[in-house]
Formats: structure tokens, C-alpha cells, sequence
């Protein structure tokens, strides 16, 4: 009930989602509809999805020579899934949609990561893949390859990545040859062959659904056969596992995508996760282009800020079941005795974990990092909505947030969250390093929530390298302005004063270091230490989430230990974590070069 009173006092008290049923796309829903679709949701995730979480784990995917084996509860779970509607959520009811707002379906699929986010990541590849589809795929590719899927008949996956290139997508060797004379004209799409190795592709195999559409980067070869290099020369396409005819009738004919391994990973085992080979032997992997030849990177994009969203969910809610099980053990588990005047009295009956201080700042800081990310993560739903159902300007700005948000809801939560997971295992010390209790899961599904969709490192990249000096600054001074709204709000109530200025002096540093950090208008200077830039971002935007939060608390109808834990771990974040920007900020101020200037033969 933790979550759910969170969850309700968040989208409710703080994000007003109520006011949304004014808008006319979401005019047919009310907050007891809102709150009918979390209830499925949350019955569906506890009944289904976190029964089947161990054994996803301990029966990781395998490969029998002609097909990937997962355990049966997998099936089950995502069949539930689909009959509840929410592959289909946010899409229009004359699609077969809900139309819910993004905010919601948000909301409603954080019951779904947190009980199982191995078995999650099959819907969450799927959703975003059709949604590109639909914002890039011409009518024929949206009604053959997006509606399936959405109705949950073929999952989706995005392949992007392959062994000699990794991150850097400029590099990809993957070819797209045409098909000859005629095939230009096929009613799916400009018709291709495709030959090539994709690596780290999850759910790129396996036996859940009827089909599975392959979306992927490729480059086409000019008339002497050689690449364009860089990413100006990236085309996608629509690669499907097994072949289909006009509408989309499977045709019987097996396409040339063959699973070459599968990669055997430290956690997120539910998913499975594959090499794959295009047009290995043969003719080619028949795919089918998406938009224009040389737009691939950019109608992908589309997705990957989509699965970002999705993976900091992921390890939001991984890092809130770490705190919740860790909090229920600190509040059974008897050790220890009270220091009373500084003797402990063996006699004395042993008190239970949760009344020492440190173990209560160990979940402290685990409730402001996950309740923290839980806000950030609906926040940014709920600009989406903004974007899309807003007045103009008020979509112009959140279209401006967003563009500065994206990197920290990624990547902050994927950090942080994870820190939740290793305090958790800490809370439980010994017990927690076993796997006779959960944590030790979470932890290990969580550390991959920093290396995928862009690694920690190519996020600051992003963030400092290129979101806040977009159009001059425009994003970060859009945020800047939205921090102060809150600020001035929180000087006038006592009680948070000096969490606004603190706050405000924050928001400052980080000004100075943005300047700072491209005074010599050199990246290789301004840019080696985007990291901890990135990380005093996400915490500056956290402690604004935080005050803000704190101040709808005032106003809410909720009880007095609710609102006073949330309290609590407000000033846990503004005594404990948002003093450490200092520190992050400093190296980015002076363009300390050590990183930058080190040489290899020193290590």
C-alpha cells in the first residue's frame, strides 16, 4: 500500500492529473477511472508478474538448438498483460487504444517493473517500437507491423548495437542492399537486404508471440558498394523474424535473422538477450525501409527516448522494491541494545534493527532516492501529455524541458536506485548477500540500468555537451525559470526557507559551472568531466522535485506519518546528497584536466 498511497498522492495532490479529463483526448476519463486502471494493474502485477520473478532469474533463457526456452510463467504473465489492454494504453480508442494519459499508463506499469522488470522489458520494447512505427512508418507499415504488436499477436525490438561498435552508431558495418528493380515499390515499404551482426539485442529470441518485428540500423551502400560513414548514412528498417505478405498474413517463410548466442548476464535474466546474424548464407534478411534513406538515427531516437523513460522507471521501481523489502526485514529483525548512557545492558531484551540510527539513515536514503525518482519519472510523463494536449506555449516549454530532462531520468535513477539496492543488501548484512532473500536480485537486475540506452557517460555527454547549449541555453533557462516558480513559493513558508535558498544556491553553482565548463569553447576541454557535471545536474534536479513535492504535502489530505516520511526524506536529500554538487562541480568549474591529460602506460 506504500507505493500505491505515493503513487495516488503524487499524480493526485502534486500533478493535478485530474485537470487532464478537461482536455478533450482525455475527456472520457475521470480520477475513478485513473484509479480503476492502477487497481487492475496492481492486482495484475502482484498476481502474475511477481510470482514468476525468481524463476525468471533462476531458469534464465536457453537456447535448445531451434528455439529459446523460458519458463512457462513468462507466457502467463505477458498474456495477462496483454488481456489487460496496456500494450495499447495511451493509443487512441478508435485503434483499439485507452487513451489514457502518458502519466497514467506511467503510473500503472511502475507495479508492473517493480514486481518483474525482466518480464516487463518484452512490453516495454514491443510499446516503443510500434510507437515509432506510427510516428514514422507509412499507413501500409503502421496497419501491418504496429497494430500487432499493439494488440500483442508480434513483440518488438530495437537493434542498434553491434560488437566492433558498441555505443558509437557511426560505426555500424550492418548493409542494406536494394532488392532490384520493382521491389522499390512493395507495398511494405522499399524493399531491402540486410546482412550483418547486431549485439545486446533483448528479446531478440524467443517463443512469446506470433512474430517479432525487428527494427534496425543499417547502412546503405553507394554505387561503389562503400558505407557513408558516420550517422548521416544510417537508414532504418523493419526486419521481421518471420515473413509476411501485404496484410500482413504470416507467409509460411522463415527470414534470414538467425540467433548466433545468447549473452548470459549478470541480472535482468527475464529478458532474453541475443547476438543476432542478418542474412548469414543467403540471399538476405528481407527489410523494409522506414521513412527516408539516411534518416534511421533519427526516427530511432524516437524509441530510445521512449525506453529511456522506460529504463529510468525500471530502476526506479527496482530500487523501490529493494527499499520495501529492507524496511519490512529492519522491522522484524531483532540485533543489538540501546547504548542508553553509553553501557549496553546484556540483559536487556534485543531491539529490532530499525531503531539504530544508522541502519534508519541507510533506508532514509533509500526512501529519497526512490520516492525521489518515482517524481521524476511521472514528471516527465506528465510534460509528455503537456507536449502533446497543451496550450502552445505551454508545449513549447515542456517540449523544452524534456529535452533537458531526458538525460537525468535516465541516468539518475539508474545510479541511484541502484545505490537503493547495495543499501538494501547493507540493511540486511549477511542475509542480504544470500539468495534466500530478494535483494541481492534487484541489485544485480539494476546495475544494468547504467549501461543501457546510452551509458552514464554518454548521457553527460549529451547533457553537457549538447542539451543545455541548444539554442543558446534556451532548455536550461527554461528549467532554471520553473526551479525559481518553486523556490519563490517555498520562501514563503517558514518551514522550507532554507530549502529554497539552499536550493537556489545551488541552482547558482551549477550556472557558473555550465559557463565555466565551455569558457575555452574547446569540447575536449569543457566535456571531460561531463560525468560528474551530469551528476550534480540530476541531484540539483532532484532537490527541486523534492521542495516542490514538499510543498502540494501542505495542501493534501494525507495522513500525518505520510506526510511527515516524505518530509523526512526531503531533508535527508538536502543535508545528506544535495551538498555533494560542490565536490561533482568543482573539477567541472576549474576544467580540471587529470582525466583528460592522463596517459595509459601510467596505470
Amino acid at each position: 500500500m506504500a507505493l500505491r498511497a505515493t503513487l495516488d498522492f503524487l499524480l493526485r495532490d502534486w500533478l493535478q492529473v485530474q485537470s487532464l479529463s478537461e482536455r478533450p483526448r482525455f475527456a472520457e476519463h475521470s480520477l475513478e477511472g485513473y484509479a480503476a486502471v492502477l487497481d487492475s494493474c496492481e492486482r495484475i502485477a502482484a498476481e502474475q508478474f511477481a510470482p514468476a520473478n525468481r524463476a525468471c532469474d533462476a531458469e534464465e533463457p536457453r537456447f535448445d538448438g531451434e528455439r529459446v526456452i523460458l519458463p512457462a510463467s513468462t507466457q502467463q504473465a505477458l498474456d495477462a498483460y496483454i488481456a489487460s489492454g496496456m500494450l495499447a494504453a495511451s493509443q487512441d480508442e478508435a485503434q483499439g487504444g485507452l487513451q489514457l494519459p502518458c502519466v497514467i499508463e506511467t503510473a500503472a506499469n511502475a507495479f508492473f517493473q517493480k514486481a518483474s522488470v525482466g518480464i516487463s522489458g518484452y512490453a516495454l520494447l514491443t510499446v516503443g517500437n510500434a510507437n515509432l512505427l506510427l510516428a514514422h512508418g507509412s499507413e501500409r507499415q503502421r496497419a501491418v507491423f504496429a497494430q500487432p504488436q499493439l494488440q500483442g499477436r508480434w513483440f518488438g525490438t530495437m537493434c542498434l548495437s553491434e560488437p566492433q561498435a558498441g555505443s558509437s552508431l557511426s560505426d555500424i558495418q550492418t548493409r542494406a542492399v536494394s532488392d532490384g528493380e520493382g521491389f522499390e515499390l512493395d507495398p511494405l515499404g522499399p524493399r531491402y537486404r540486410l546482412r550483418g551482426h547486431k549485439m545486446w539485442i533483448s528479446a531478440g529470441e524467443h517463443e512469446l508471440s506470433e512474430n517479432i518485428v525487428h527494427l534496425v540500423l543499417a547502412k546503405i551502400p553507394d554505387a561503389q558498394g562503400r558505407l557513408v560513414p558516420g550517422a548521416r548514412g544510417i537508414s532504418l528498417f523493419i526486419v521481421p523474424k518471420h515473413g509476411v505478405d501485404a496484410e500482413g498474413r504470416l507467409n509460411g517463410q522463415r527470414n534470414e535473422v538467425a540467433l548466433a548466442g545468447l549473452n548470459h548476464k549478470l541480472g535482468f535474466r527475464g529478458t532474453s538477450n541475443c547476438l543476432l546474424n542478418f542474412g548469414e548464407g543467403g540471399a538476405g534478411a528481407i527489410g523494409y525501409l522506414v521513412g527516408q534513406p539516411g534518416e534511421g538515427l533519427r526516427c530511432m531516437f524516437h524509441m530510445m527516448n521512449e525506453a529511456r523513460i522506460g529504463v529510468g522507471l525500471a530502476a526506479t521501481m527496482l530500487g523501490y522494491a529493494g527499499f520495501e523489502a529492507s524496511l519490512a526485514y529492519a522491522r522484524q529483525r531483532p540485533q543489538g541494545r540501546s547504548l542508553g548512557m553509553g553501557v549496553k545492558d546484556a540483559a536487556q531484551p534485543q531491539q529490532l534493527i530499525i531503531e539504530h540510527a544508522d541502519v534508519k539513515r541507510m533506508l532514509l536514503a533509500q526512501k529519497s532516492y526512490v520516492e525521489g525518482a518515482l517524481a521524476l519519472e511521472l514528471f516527465c510523463a506528465r510534460l509528455v501529455d503537456e507536449q502533446k494536449t497543451g496550450a502552445p506555449e505551454a508545449a513549447a516549454e515542456a517540449a523544452q524541458l524534456l529535452e533537458v530532462l531526458i538525460p537525468i531520468a535516465k541516468s539518475w535513477p539508474s545510479e541511484w536506485c541502484l545505490e537503493a539496492n547495495s543499501l538494501a543488501i547493507q540493511v540486511l548484512g549477511g542475509a542480504g548477500y544470500t539468495r534466500d532473500f530478494p535483494v541481492e536480485q534487484y541489485w544485480r537486475d539494476n546495475r544494468l540500468n547504467m549501461i543501457h540506452e546510452g551509458t552514464h557517460g554518454i548521457h553527460g555527454l549529451d547533457l553537457l555537451g549538447r542539451k543545455v547549449v541548444l539554442n543558446g541555453g534556451q532548455a536550461l533557462r527554461v528549467l532554471a525559470a520553473r526551479i525559481n516558480r518553486t523556490v519563490e513559493a517555498a520562501l514563503q513558508r517558514p518551514a522550507l526557507a532554507a530549502q529554497a535558498n539552499q536550493l537556489a544556491a545551488a541552482l547558482a553553482q551549477l550556472g557558473r559551472a555550465s559557463k565555466a565548463a565551455w569558457a575555452t569553447g574547446e569540447p575536449e576541454v569543457a566535456l571531460a568531466n561531463a560525468t560528474p557535471y551530469l551528476q550534480a545536474f540530476g541531484h540539483g534536479v532532484l532537490a527541486w522535485l523534492w521542495l516542490d513535492v514538499t510543498l502540494a504535502l501542505d495542501d493534501a489530505a494525507v495522513s500525518s506519518d505520510f506526510a511527515q516520511g516524505k518530509r523526512a526524506a526531503a531533508a535527508y536529500f538536502y543535508r545528506y546528497e544535495l551538498p555533494k554538487i560542490s565536490a561533482w562541480l568543482a573539477v567541472v568549474e576549474s576544467r580540471e584536466p587529470l582525466c583528460r591529460e592522463m596517459q595509459d602506460g601510467w596505470f
